[in-house]
Formats: structure tokens, sequence, C-alpha cells
């Protein structure tokens, strides 16, 4: 299979790749529920060594109009001007051990170009297997573990991780038909759909940047720090706990949660609680409005930022 001239273009530490490596990718732009895969790939790219070996072109891949790039303007010039970036990448974990990373934007155009060019890094480099994540929004509750539905053709991960298995039609994003080429291709994939609490879908959620990396780490036995993200993690649910314990409707809503989260867990013949359409559930905005007003209803003290 070719790659693409005009698609990608190649590093001199493309040569220097060794073969055998795991691929792990991380790719921003479709729904990313907590900023999970924002988080952890600007984490992994803040803490490891690694260089690029293969670049993708912009301008065959990216809608500047829909995502358009940042510049800085200072008073009369303009600076700093920073495009998006898509590139695989040569790095080395905790333990100083290499593997490949794909990360970037979801490209707009030529999807089935650019999975193509995928599996053929995958071919070229023989990589041993390939691992996603991405977060979607669910009706769990942040007081209980988070939890994944794994997919792909790597069944052990799927027997000892997957907590949820629905038979569903979903919008697909680039990954899932990457992933789908690559079952074709009879090549080790697995993909995690982390399920974040719904009422914290819009934040910056730590612990799901960190469950992410976790991920990761369980599929290709790479290590990768995680102490900042941890820190950042306890600090955010000591906050969100600190409201919920002083307002009753919010304290009753995340009960409801844990609920029925904890009857699904437990294997009962009740409904389980992880779809969207239930009418006595607690919907996103219920929570979401009664931390606003929660917030709002606090007098400032001294210290207070």
């Amino acid at each position: 299979m070719s790659i693409p001239e005009d698609l990608v273009r190649f590093t001199e530490s493309a040569s220097a790749v060794p073969e055998g490596l795991p691929l792990v990718i991380g790719l921003t732009g479709f729904a990313d529920a907590g900023s999970t895969i924002a988080q952890a790939v600007t984490y992994l790219r803040d803490s490891l060594s690694y260089e690029d070996v293969a670049i993708f072109d912009n301008d065959a891949l990216l809608d500047y109009r829909a995502r358009r790039p940042i510049i800085q303007f200072e008073h009369d010039h303009l600076t700093d001007f920073e495009p998006a970036r898509l590139a695989l990448s040569l790095a080395y974990d905790e333990l100083h051990r290499p593997f490949l990373l794909l990360t970037g934007y979801e490209p707009d155009f030529r999807w089935e170009a650019f999975t193509q060019t995928i599996v053929s890094l995958v071919e070229k480099f023989k990589v041993t297997h390939t691992t996603w994540v991405h977060g979607i929004p669910m009706p769990v509750p942040h007081t209980r573990p988070l939890g994944a539905a794994v997919s792909g053709n790597r069944e052990e991960l799927i027997d000892a991780l997957s907590i949820w298995r629905p038979t569903t039609q979903v919008p697909a994003n680039v990954l899932h038909v990457l992933e789908y080429r690559l079952q074709q291709a009879d090549h080790a994939v697995a993909g995690f759909a982390l399920l974040v609490p719904h009422y914290l879908t819009e934040t910056e959620y730590p612990a799901a940047a960190l469950t992410a990396l976790e991920l990761y780490s369980a599929a290709s036995g790479l290590v990768f720090p995680s102490d900042e993200l941890r820190e950042d993690g306890r600090q955010f649910v000591a906050r969100v706990d600190e409201q919920v314990a002083e307002n009753g409707e919010l304290n009753k809503l995340v009960s409801s949660l844990e609920t029925r989260y904890d009857t699904y867990m437990e294997g009962t013949e009740q409904r389980p609680p992880l779809t969207m359409d239930e009418q006595d559930l607690p919907s996103a905005d219920d929570i979401a409005a009664e931390l606003e007003r929660y917030l709002a209803g606090r007098r400032p003290t001294d210290g207070d930022a």
C-alpha cells in the first residue's frame, strides 16, 4: 500500500525507528468529554522525550475555517503563529522504552487516504499493536472509578476492561475508521471509549486524562508519569465534593447516579444506568445548573480568589 507523498513528510529520524514498537494514538477535534485526550496528549508531550518521524500536511487534511489557528497580536504587529500539528513521533516512556506516538487533530478531509497511510505505517514499522482512547459523556458519577467500553480485536483487553458492551450506532470519528481498517488487515488494535460523567463533559477533568494514560499503559505495557495529574485530580474532586456536600439538591442528584451505577456494576436484573434517555435520570443540565446556583449563592470570603 503506497503512502501519498502530498499527505505526509518523513523526517530523517524515520530511518532510525526500530521495528516492532507499539503505537499509541490521541487525536483531538471530535467529542472529547472532560478534555480527556487534550489533557493526556499535552501531558505526554510535556513529560516525555520524542522526535518527529512523519509530519502530515495541514493543507491536505485541515479545514482552517472550521478550526482557525491562533495568532498573537501585540500592539501593532502579529507574533507567535502556531499552525496545527498532526505528527507521528518516536517517543520514550518513563523507563526510556521506545514507542510510536501519533498526536494532533482529527483530519477534516481525506479520511480514507489518512487511514490507509496509518495502516501502511503500521506495516512499514511492523507495529505490534495500536491503542487509541477518547472520552464520551455518560450518566455516571464522579465518585466511582471511570470505566470504558473497549473495542477492537484484543480479546484479553475487552474481557478484562470493558464494562459496557452496547449494540448501537454512533457517529464515526477517523479513529473508528482506522480501527476498522486495522481489523480488516488483521493488525492488533484496541479502542477505549472512556465513560466520563456527563455533567463534567465541558470541564478539564484530570481523572479522565489520568485514566486515559492508565488505559494506554494497560494496552501497551508502557509506563507514563502521572504524579501531576493525580494531584490535579485530587484537588478537582475535592472541590466538586465540597460543592455536593454543601448542597442538598446536588447531593441528591449525584446519589441517584451512584445508586444506578452500583446496581449496574452488581449485575442485577434492574435497568442499567448507562443510557442517556431515561427520564428519571438527572441530566447534565440539571447538575450543571445546580452547581452554578450553588456557586452563585456563596458569599465571597477573604480567602476566595
